[in-house]
């Protein structure tokens, strides 16, 4: 049986993060994997989830299952923090695997639900949603979204190509942060993709991996909570990864919005899918975000050291900005600082990117998306003279 199978390919990511490890040179600066880091390169524990799993330590009395669903407070405390009030009655919703396993689990209720409905991705997207979608042989388009030239939203491109959605399709957004460009919609260009999308009958599928990391906890969910209000079903997959710190916890959750006659049918099959996948999710992240979100003190330290993250990269993004304008001498890069969460797209060349490795030690995907959290005031400025230094 197992002679049948063919290598798989690499996951570029991947590659990168062992490219670095395996690279001698001190000098080195990892750009490429996902996650933030603080000045002195480490991914710290958050204040608030060091001190709710000391509290969990003293009071936890079991490791027995939890729910198909995950716990119901965890369920909530996440809704409540997506989507606001007023949502209990329509919004089923189940503990995940982190975002990655909310992801599948929706494409899995979509094919179940509605197996020839397609799924549109933003041209370009994170690279595991055409994965995913492939692999379960779904069928998917694309709609524009980064214009090349600027660096911005192809705005025009995007309305014309959701123009051509069908009623019942599925529509993979952003809900901030996007990635891997780090350009986003402002509100206002959110209402018109919102009027469209409900024009046409299409079903929103909302990412929401980086809430905190762009405009601020709440602002960061205001696109989502449009949207929430508007459709009459909505599918919402987030993660805790980023704004909770605990990646390796795998904690996430989907979230189906539905009518409220429909909710108990929607949250019997999304009890289903769980049990089909992985049985129980994982409970000592969920917990972890639970009491965070239950304990005001906590929440308040929580969100504090949150506010803390996403101003450091902001400071970082323009603090590359100028340096990018001093190197270059030019205004080509003052993107950077206008766009939001972890990513930028640099708009840098394949080759001009492996430059930058060969050559300087600088790591970063092959399409020039940077995670701005991997710098620090001593290496912007050494990254922006070798930027300029391949850009011409």
């Amino acid at each position: 049986m197992l002679e049948t199978l063919n290598p798989q390919p690499q996951d570029k990511i991947l590659a990168l993060i062992a490219m670095f490890r395996d690279d001698p040179r001190d000098g080195k600066i990892d750009l490429g994997v996902g996650v933030y880091k603080d000045a002195t390169g480490l991914t710290p524990v958050m204040r608030a989830v060091k001190a709710a799993e000391k509290q969990l330590w003293e009071a936890e009395k079991t490791k027995t299952y939890t729910g198909l669903a995950g716990e119901p407070a965890y369920n909530a405390a996440m809704v409540g923090m997506i989507l606001g009030a007023g949502y209990a009655d329509r919004a089923a919703s189940v503990a995940t695997p982190g975002g990655t396993g909310a992801i599948r689990q929706a494409l899995e209720l979509i094919k179940m639900s509605a197996p020839g409905a397609m799924v549109w991705l933003s041209n370009p997207t994170w690279p595991n949603h055409p994965s995913i979608i492939k692999y379960l042989g779904m069928p998917m388009a694309e709609y524009r979204y980064f214009d090349a030239a600027t660096r911005g939203v192809d705005f025009a491109g995007l309305l014309e190509d959701l123009g051509r959605v069908k009623a019942g399709d599925a529509v993979l957004l952003h809900g901030c942060c996007h990635n891997p460009t780090g350009a986003n919609l402002t509100l206002a260009q959110w209402e018109q993709v919102v009027d469209l999308l409900a024009a046409k009958g299409a079903v929103p599928f909302v990412d929401l991996a980086y809430q905190g990391f762009g405009d601020g906890l709440e602002q960061d969910a205001a696109a989502t909570r449009l949207i929430a209000g508007k459709f009459p079903e909505v599918l919402i997959a987030a993660s805790c990864s980023k704004n909770f710190g605990i990646y390796r916890e795998r904690t996430g959750i989907l979230i189906a919005l539905t009518s409220p006659e429909r909710k108990a049918v929607v949250q019997g099959n999304l009890n289903f899918l769980n049990r089909q996948n992985y049985s129980f999710p994982p409970d000592h992240g969920a917990r972890l975000v639970t009491m965070i979100l239950e304990d005001d003190a906590l929440r308040a330290d929580w969100k504090a050291e949150l506010e803390e993250v996403r101003l450091n990269m902001l400071s970082l993004r323009q603090e590359l900005a100028a340096e990018l304008r001093k190197a270059t001498n030019s205004d080509r890069f003052d993107f950077v600082a206008t766009h939001r969460g972890m990513f930028s797209r640099l708009g840098l060349t394949e080759a001009q990117v492996n430059t930058l490795r060969e050559t300087h030690g600088i790591y970063m995907v092959g399409d020039s998306r940077i995670n701005i959290a991997g710098l620090n005031a001593k290496t912007v400025p050494i990254l922006a003279a070798a930027i300029a230094s391949v850009a011409g």
